[in-house]
């Protein structure tokens, strides 16, 4: 008999793939592709939607940050969900929640109505991603194909990346901006038949309870740092209300530790954190997922509200920044296999620090050829170094926690972007001198966060894959 506990505890549900096979692979990445194609499809949107539904540039700032808030809010609860009830369940879950709240949004009739779709969006987005690197782990032991694995779901991130400026301005200026929100519809229920017929259904774990009152303090603590950052632009930084908000912030992420330290069964084991390689690996990717989208959100602004761009022009615009992801994963992970993470994922940080620093040094009016190498750099850069982030976690943590290996990851990259979009936008609204000003500001903030994550590299990421903490 089977212990509840175990590796092979719950009955499977499905159909188990053959060894070697890519049909997992597809599956999952094709979820994956979803969630982060929402991400950047809507930059080049939401000025027109912005237009369309009267919302105010906080507005704006909160279509783009609500679905990011609760994705990073609850990317631990659904790790710790998968854990418990089996990733394949949570993960289909999140696919039909999110294929759902897409339609919603599209069909929006405010400002209100959308942001609350984006809400329900993001849970489903916290569902999926957490299940999606928890699968390719089980579905590809070995660690060259698991590696591998790694490196396609990293370019599935890319080649989402650079499909959504480009599709995203072409829906907007043919048949509108609902559509950018329809395209998800196909895409989920592809994912969900791919993911009943060809993923083998996971471990159950219902001995592991899920810590709610953890998971309260860390979306409060989510939720108010974005809230922060979204509305000091609008209030001042030393309004009353942003500084008690930031006080309440810090005072919810100490509740979070020190619920952690006391629980029986904590959602996120703090011994996890004591692997320099899974506290590093989370660290780095915070940062580049700020620098870059906080670039992404604050050019696509400057080109359609500085230069006059469409939202299919700003899409080529930014072009240049979001191809380079597409083949930079999988350069990374075909690279790892000679080289390891390490000189790899510091590469592409300092690429990524050069890019944004040759932006904020090109001047208030810079033309437009002086920008593409900096977007270049700064878009090969950040999916340079997701492999080889992605792959120390997921190898520093143990089988039996790789769903909240993963939502670590995932949170903290999350919680990277919301920052840097509410921050750049704040940035832009709040510049006495003028919008290009906050632009440049905020490109030398970006390029600083990746210094950071270069330096965190070389201290964190070992030369060899990471042994697995004992779980």
């Amino acid at each position: 008999m089977v212990r509840a506990g175990s590796p092979r505890a719950g009955r499977p549900d499905g159909p188990a793939a053959p060894s070697g096979s890519r049909a997992p692979l597809l599956a999952v990445c094709a979820g994956y592709f979803m969630v982060i194609l929402d991400v950047t499809v809507i930059n080049v949107a939401v000025p027109v939607v912005g237009r369309e539904l009267s919302a105010s540039l906080t507005g704006i700032q909160w279509i783009t940050d609500g679905y990011t808030l609760v994705f990073a809010g609850l990317l631990l609860t659904g790790g710790a969900l998968g854990d418990r009830l089996g990733n394949r369940r949570i993960f289909c879950t999140g696919v039909v929640v999110f294929t759902l709240a897409s339609a919603g949004c599209g069909l929006a009739r405010s400002a209100e109505a959308l942001i609350t779709a984006r809400l329900v969006e993001g849970l489903g987005a916290a569902l999926i991603v957490p299940g999606s690197l928890a699968l390719l782990q089980q579905a590809y032991p070995s660690p060259g194909a698991r590696s591998r694995a790694f490196g396609l779901w990293g370019s599935m991130a890319g080649i989402a990346a650079s499909a959504g400026p480009l599709l995203g301005g072409l829906l907007v200026t043919t048949v509108g901006w609902r559509w950018v929100f329809f395209i998800n519809l196909p895409v989920g229920c592809a994912c969900l038949w791919l993911t009943l017929r060809h993923v083998r259904a996971s471990a159950r774990r219902p001995d592991r309870p899920v810590d709610w009152p953890a998971q309260c303090a860390l979306i409060a603590t989510v939720a108010l740092l974005v809230a922060v950052l979204n509305e000091a632009g609008r209030r001042g930084w030393t309004d009353p209300l942003i500084l008690t908000g930031a006080g309440l912030c810090l005072l919810t992420a100490a509740a979070f530790v020190l619920r952690e330290r006391l629980a029986r069964t904590p959602v996120l084991p703090l011994r996890l954190l004591r692997s320099r390689p899974m506290s590093g690996g989370a660290a780095i990717g915070l940062l580049f997922n700020f620098a870059f989208y906080g670039m992404i959100f604050t050019a696509s602004l400057y080109f359609q509200h500085q230069r006059g761009l469409s939202a299919l022009r700003t899409g080529i615009a930014l072009f240049p920044a979001v191809a380079m992801t597409m083949f930079a994963s999988v350069l990374s992970g075909r690279l790892a296999r000679r080289t390891g993470h390490r000189p790899l994922v510091v590469t592409g940080m300092l690429l990524g620090a050069a890019g944004l620093a040759g932006w904020a040094a090109a001047g208030p009016h810079p033309d437009y050829v002086l920008l593409v190498g900096p977007m270049m750099a700064a878009g090969f850069g950040t999916s340079f170094a997701l492999t080889g982030s992605t792959a120390t976690v997921m190898s520093a943590a143990p089988d039996t926690h790789s769903g909240t290996a993963s939502a670590l990851f995932n949170t903290t990259r999350q919680i990277g972007s919301a920052a840097g979009v509410a921050l750049g936008g704040s940035l832009l609204a709040a510049a006495a001198a003028g919008f290009t000003t906050g632009l440049r500001t905020s490109m030398a903030i970006g390029a600083a966060a990746y210094l950071t994550a270069a330096a965190l590299a070389l201290f964190c990421i070992p030369r060899k894959q990471p042994r697995a903490v004992s779980g």
